[in-house]
């Protein structure tokens, strides 16, 4: 039966006498008795050994130095083990002293030789290991990889797998049901003499002994919990990542991971066996898990170089680039990212440690590759993003790059780019913070569930994981409230059976409850929307915006309330980051308050405003001939859910009262809505009886309504119910009436149903700004309500 696991623990992780007996509690908690172990030098053990060497080649005194070196391996040794143990590790450290001193005195060194020194420290490790196992009771024996791991020489030692494998394999069935503890770092050639993987060599040793034992999972511990979302010793709100692809793993290793090396990640591809990368200092913590394959993109992370080496090229021939990269790739020189200028000039990206070597091969096939002229550029850094999904940030990323930089460049996992050095550490928090923090979370209550509120929920429903790509947040419905039942549920509601689950979780509120529950709510931001006709809910307004929540407002009575109130709510807006829109109260979709505004700010004063603002009046004259008597219009119109349940709310002229009162103030004039003069189409003695009253006496409109159409008819016009505001002079006149108007005028000729809105201004006098369309209607208010939802939640995520 294969085994199943093998640890690797790293120099840091074997620093002293606790961290060997944290190690060894480790194996006995998180292991099966067959394990692997792969282990580095104990500490700073191989840096003392480099240093031992180049006393000896500067000709200085070495001696001191390797008794302090043993001197610390026999405090392992005495700390960690009992009597008869410590004898057997304290001789054979004895031998190895001599041979150190032995090899040291020699005149001169060979490559070999001086590797030999330099493995001692990794041999003494898993020695030691090996028997702190023994001693609490499991079965262990320490292996020298040099046994096991054949290598033809190189710049990087090239393994012989095949070779390497039967031996593994025999070792392995030598050994069952033991522990058994490798050297990590070293290996041989044919001949047995040493070879040295170079740097992560351990942690390269562990994966490619697993690959060629099929082993399941290698677990690499180490003194971090895993791989962050960044750097987190330079992004304080990093996360741990619970899991990666292989394939993202080593793209983000070759841009500069300080947890991964894309060397170790080799031996894993084409294999089943998955990486964990763990913290032996808190071995309970969640970790990182590397799988082979992977169908789901983990979350982004952000990576950078402080520096990186660019290599421009400029060539003479057309096929040159292709042909370049290709060399590269083929000598294992694969650029960072690269940057195509044209036909003639290519722009490299390489760490310093590299750019030698790609010199060198450029220099060598200069004619080959029809090579023009190198230079290079050492002040430049990297910044990169790293995930399968790379594609779906780019814009994100992009938005966040200075004129320095250059453009991204893309491949299947990653974007990068090149900033002048200064730049590196602020563009990478940027970028983290925009594509890979943690996601703003925006919830919305919607107060009241009929009609529009019902086409407002399909329109957020199919919009909104387009808004979570545009936004970048999370934009979630959290709460439905009607006037007597609400729900409020933090996981989100979603589907297309929100209603019937509305009828089955809602309960009673009242405003304090429904504020506690608000209270509870996980969202970084609140909005709520007012898509009632509710006077209570308007006198809540100040203690939603107490609360720090946002509003959305169809219902017109708070724009058009008391002035004093209407001062109270726009204080509280400015005297916090406070967002009140109110776009759908008048005009529904149409952008009349947007025009205004655009007006404001663009140095403009606007003059007049005037217009039909209510689709029911519109309607009314639009069919009213003369002929028909109005009453059985009205009544037509009811009947066709045209009107107010009561038309007289129609007729009364109040709702377009309030609506220019709103338009009013948006320009800036302090107005109350009786400044506003009101005519209103029902007579004072059917304006307050019974509803089936009104309709039985509906008839008593007609004789005057047909008496003003004749006499706008004789002078060639329509009747029209409309609204209009002027000021000039500091004067201020405002009324909503029933108006004889020409027959080319904007208001004689509209859709039944419309609105039309015609403002005049400074920059619009004779040719004034119209705006015309429906005005009602539960879709085209349902998506002014989105898109003034959509308008807040970009305010709130402005960098």
């Amino acid at each position: 039966m294969a085994r199943c696991h093998l640890h690797k623990f790293g120099g840091s992780s074997l620093a002293d006498a606790d961290c060997y007996r944290r190690v060894a509690h480790i194996l006995l908690t998180h292991g099966h008795a067959d394990d692997l172990v792969v282990v580095s030098a104990a500490g700073k053990s191989t840096n003392f050994l480099y240093k031992l060497l180049n006393l000896k080649e500067s000709g200085a005194l070495w001696q001191e130095e390797l008794q302090v070196l043993v001197g610390y391996q026999q405090n392992l040794i005495e700390q960690l083990l009992g009597n008869e143990q410590a004898r057997q590790l304290r001789e054979r450290l004895s031998t190895d002293k001599a041979q150190l001193a032995s090899l040291l005195s020699l005149p001169e060194l060979s490559e070999y030789q001086c590797n030999q020194v330099v493995g001692f420290g990794e041999r003494w490790s898993a020695r030691l290991m090996a028997a702190l196992l023994r001693e609490s009771g499991v079965a262990a024996s320490h292996v020298d990889a040099r046994s096991l791991l054949i290598a033809d020489e190189g710049a990087v030692p090239r393994i012989r797998l095949d070779e390497s494998r039967e031996r593994v394999q025999r070792l392995l069935a030598e050994h069952p049901d033991e522990r058994l503890v490798i050297t990590g770092f070293i290996c041989a050639n044919s001949q047995g003499e040493t070879l040295l993987l170079g740097r992560n060599g351990s942690d390269f040793s562990a994966t490619l002994i697993a690959s060629l034992a099929d082993i399941d999972r290698v677990t690499i511990w180490t003194d971090v919990e895993g791989v962050f979302n960044a750097d987190p010793n330079k992004i304080a709100d990093a996360k741990l990542l619970s899991s990666m692809s292989l394939a993202e793993a080593d793209r983000l290793a070759r841009l500069g991971s300080p947890v991964l090396h894309c060397r170790t990640l080799q031996p894993l591809f084409d294999t089943e066996v998955s990486l964990a990368v763990r913290s032996s200092y808190a071995s309970h913590t969640d970790f990182t898990l590397i799988a082979p394959k992977s169908d789901a993109a983990s979350a982004p992370v952000v990576t950078n170089l402080n520096q990186v080496s660019l290599l421009s090229l400029e060539f003479n021939g057309t096929q040159a680039q292709t042909q370049t990269l290709d060399a590269l790739n083929e000598a294992g020189l694969t650029p960072l990212a690269y940057w195509s200028q044209g036909q003639h000039k290519l722009e490299l990206a390489f760490t310093p440690e590299l750019s030698r070597q790609v010199w060198q091969l450029l220099e060598a096939q200069t004619s080959q590759l029809k090579i023009q002229s190198i230079t290079e550029d050492r002040e430049l850094g990297l910044v990169a993003l790293v995930s399968s999904g790379a594609g779906s940030y780019r814009r994100s990323f992009a938005r966040l790059l200075s004129r320095e930089a250059r453009p991204l460049y893309q491949d299947q996992l990653s974007l990068v780019t090149l900033v002048p050095k200064s730049q590196v550490n602020l563009l990478t928090q940027k970028v983290h913070r925009r594509c890979a923090g943690p996601r703003k979370r925006i919830g919305v209550i919607l107060l009241g569930v009929g009609n529009i509120g019902e086409a407002w929920v399909e329109l957020f429903s199919r919009a909104r994981d387009g808004l979570k790509r545009e936004l970048e947040a999370s934009v979630e419905l959290l709460g439905l409230a009607s006037s007597s039942r609400a729900w409020i549920c933090n996981e989100g509601i979603f589907g297309d059976d929100w209603q019937t689950r509305f009828e089955a979780e809602a309960t009673p509120w009242q405003y304090e409850h429904l504020f506690e529950q608000l209270a509870l709510l996980q969202a970084d931001e609140l909005v709520a929307l007012d898509i009632s006709a509710s006077a209570g809910l308007t006198l809540q307004y100040p203690e939603f915006f107490a609360r720090g929540i946002h509003m959305v407002s169809a219902n017109k009575l708070a724009g058009s309330g008391p002035l004093p109130f209407y001062r109270e709510l726009k204080q509280q807006l400015g005297n916090r980051r406070l967002f009140w829109r109110y776009n759908a109260s008048c005009g529904a979709g149409l952008p009349v308050q947007h025009a205004l505004n655009d007006l404001h700010n663009s140095g403009d004063r606007v003059e007049a405003v005037g217009g039909i603002f209510s689709g029911t009046l519109c309607w009314l004259f639009e069919h009213f001939d003369g002929i028909k008597p109005f009453s059985e219009l009205v009544l037509q119109a009811k009947e066709l859910g045209i009107t107010e349940p009561d038309p007289r709310d129609d007729l009364s002229g109040r709702d377009m009262q309030r609506k220019l009162l709103i338009l009013a103030r948006e320009i800036g004039l302090e107005l109350e809505l009786e400044d506003i003069r009101l005519s209103s189409l029902v007579p004072e003695a059917l304006a307050d009886i019974p509803l089936d009253e009104f309709l039985q006496r509906i008839p008593e409109l007609d004789a005057t309504l047909a008496q003003q159409f004749a006499a706008a008819a004789e002078q060639n016009k329509v009747l029209r119910y409309v609204a209009s505001l002027e000021q000039q002079d500091d004067q201020v006149n405002a009324e909503v009436s029933l108006q004889w108007v020409e027959r080319q005028h904007p208001y004689a000729n509209l859709t039944p149903g419309d609105n039309v809105f015609v403002i005049r201004s400074a920059f619009y006098q004779g040719n004034p700004l119209i705006i015309r369309g429906p005005g009602a209607g539960r879709e085209v208010t349902a998506a002014a309500v989105q898109s003034d939802l959509v308008q807040i939640c970009r305010d709130l995520l402005q960098e």
